[in-house]
């Protein structure tokens, strides 16, 4: 991309103050001050709350492959088309087909009790009549990993890892990796079943949080299932007794096939540069016992409202603005990676990207990774949402997001917006995302930073470093 030319006088300028380089990518002060006063509106606008009520009311939980995938499609481009995006169209993802019918659980013996759990993603079903097995108890994955196959085989494999709330979440590395992996692991040494401790951070909820397992094969998956945290805690207590513990598994569920369905995408024009694209989004999908409000209704209406504000300025934005309501996120981001391959080869004009999926809580950091020679327009984003209690952290990568991290993978400049995570855990994938855990201030400073800095980079003067390949140092590898 050409940038204009610099006097002698006006580069030096730039170099003696320290704000800029002849070839730094630069937002003008026009842009700057349309982003501040977008940034304020949208503190004030509830495009976002109204967009999320519809979602989760009219459609409610979103299972991919289910029948509300269609319908929650076809929501999407409505919703796209009443909002005045310019084009709204489809691009499809297939994956497996996996559905949930029924589930229960049971500890048989010493002391028998109910079970409260959910299977999991990929889990095929139990024998008919159920399974019935000694349990086999692990404290972690690790643990798990170093276990001799013969303690396991033909057990069912329990691991009881416990995750803590942190406001960036990371304890969800422990709790998703125990659900991910440790299914594949417990299979692989012969194990009957698995269980695991809820990857969730509330302690009293009696609520299982489902997800997905690891399972790309279904002939080598076993049965799989989340118990709640304070059934989790009965299972321990019977197994301090240091008397064999007999769990029944009655898990009707498994993979049926296949289903394509697709992602939704909404754009606002682009006056100067129409083929470059600002691409922000969310996953369209939820998992099944919850209406997916936070997890990822909140991303879809924060970057449907952000966009929606872009459009209704006097003035359409140089580049395009790109939404993108991304399919069946939950079992393997597969609309993102449909996505990625399909435009792999435009990802040069992919100028930056990232989506919304931690919630509704307050955004509180911002990272990213582009080109050096950018470092000077993220400085100016970061000023413009200072004001919105976002921290701009120079060292950290920005990865994109869930979905637009594997746009990212193939060379998009991405930032990340982390929002506050204390207490998404405790609702994410159970019965408990509900509308009702969000708050509608926070959800609109989400909009607010949102807006502000998708908009200053689509009036960008230069780009932020998309090429392919481009970001593969920071851990963006394909």
């Amino acid at each position: 991309m050409r940038r204009p030319t610099l006097t002698l006088l006006a580069a030096s300028l730039l170099l003696a103050t320290g704000l800029a380089s002849a070839a730094d990518t630069v937002i003008p002060d026009a842009a700057v001050k349309t982003a501040e006063q977008l940034r304020d509106k949208a503190l004030d606008d509830g495009t976002a709350m109204t967009v999320l009520t519809s979602l989760t009311t009219e459609v409610g939980p979103r299972l991919a492959g289910s029948d509300a995938d269609q319908r929650a499609r076809d929501w999407a481009v409505a919703k796209f088309k009443a909002l005045g995006f310019d084009k709204v169209y489809t691009e499809p993802a297939t994956y497996p087909l996996w559905v949930r019918r029924h589930e229960s659980g049971a500890i048989v013996a010493p002391f028998p009790q109910h079970l409260v759990l959910t299977a999991l993603g990929y889990s095929p079903g139990t024998p008919k009549g159920g399974l019935t097995a000694q349990v086999v108890s692990f404290d972690s994955l690790d643990a798990l990993k170093a276990a001799d196959p013969a303690t396991i085989k033909g057990k069912i494999v329990y691991v009881g890892a416990r995750m803590q709330r942190h406001q960036d979440g990371h304890d969800y590395g422990i709790g998703s990796a125990m659900r991910v992996a440790g299914p594949v692991i417990a299979s692989k040494k012969g194990a009957a079943g698995y269980l695991l401790r809820s990857a969730g951070t509330d302690a009293h909820e009696r609520i299982a949080h489902t997800g997905v397992t690891g399972f790309t094969n279904a002939a080598e998956g076993i049965p799989a299932a989340a118990l709640s945290n304070p059934d989790a805690d009965q299972l321990e207590r019977e197994l301090g007794y240091g008397k064999p513990v007999t769990v029944k598994l009655d898990l009707d569920c498994g993979i049926v096939g296949e289903y394509t369905g697709a992602n939704v995408i909404g754009e606002i024009t682009g006056r100067k540069h129409p083929d470059q694209v600002v691409a922000i989004g969310g996953h369209l999908d939820s998992w099944d016992p919850g209406t997916g409000a936070i997890d990822d209704g909140a991303g879809i209406a924060i970057s449907m409202a952000a966009a929606k504000l872009i459009h209704d300025l006097p003035r359409r934005p140089d580049r395009t603005i790109r939404v993108i309501a991304f399919a069946n996120e939950e079992m393997g981001l597969w609309g993102a990676r449909a996505y990625a391959d399909k435009h792999a080869k435009e990802v040069s004009k992919f100028l930056l990207g990232t989506d919304s999926d931690l919630g509704a809580g307050k955004v509180y950091r911002m990272n990213a990774s582009v080109a050096p020679s950018a470092r000077h327009a993220i400085e100016q984003i970061a000023d413009v949402l200072k004001p919105l209690g976002v921290a701009y952290d120079a060292k950290r990568p920005g990865g994109g997001g869930s979905d637009l991290g594997s746009m990212h993978a193939k060379g998009m400049a991405a930032l990340t917006l982390d929002q506050d995570a204390t207490h998404y855990f405790d609702w994410h994938h159970t019965p408990n995302d509900t509308l009702d855990k969000v708050d509608p201030k926070e959800l609109a400073q989400n909009v607010a930073a949102y807006a502000a800095w998708t908009y200053m980079a689509a009036q960008a003067d230069g780009d932020f470093g998309s090429a392919p390949g481009a970001f593969a140092s920071d851990g963006a590898e394909e």
